[in-house]
């Protein structure tokens, strides 16, 4: 396939993952634009089959002092990995999370968050997400998403 239909196909998936996410994720904390508190990332697909978010966090997350709280840094990565999903028109709840910490990520100073696939076996799909700032991987995770088919009755 020539790259100006890789990029034809890149940009309707993409289209259809944010259909399939403002859908679903109507009210997400990550990746919602309409969400009041929210921290609103916004997910794009690369050619390499992943999903990018940038992002900058501010004091409204903080744990320890400069420092983004855990678990809001667990929420991005959760949120970057269901994003790969619905990029593919999947959909899936995190059945399995496990996170390791490298280093704080500071607030105030631009961020990226980017999820692939690992390995994938319907139902079941692994994928991996990760945090860098300032070219240091601040945060791995890896994730475990089983695939649920559901519009918008309660799981």
């Amino acid at each position: 396939m020539d790259r100006f239909v890789e990029a034809i196909v890149r940009d309707a998936r993409t289209q259809s993952g944010t259909d399939l996410r403002a859908r679903l994720h109507p009210h997400c904390v990550v990746c919602s634009p309409d969400h009041p508190r929210g921290l609103c990332l916004h997910f794009v697909t690369t050619g390499d089959d992943t999903v990018v978010a940038e992002f900058e966090l501010d004091k409204a997350v903080e744990g320890y002092v400069g420092w983004s709280h855990g678990g809001i840094t667990s929420a991005i990565l959760d949120g970057a990995m269901t994003n790969w999903l619905f990029a593919h028109g999947l959909t899936g709840i995190t059945a399995e999370l496990n996170i390791r910490f490298r280093h704080p990520v500071i607030l105030g100073k631009p961020a990226s968050v980017s999820a692939h696939l690992k390995s994938g076996s319907h139902p079941l799909y692994e994928l991996e997400a990760s945090i860098t700032q300032s070219g240091q991987l601040k945060v791995r995770a890896t994730g475990r998403f089983m695939h649920k088919e559901h519009g918008l009755e309660r799981l």
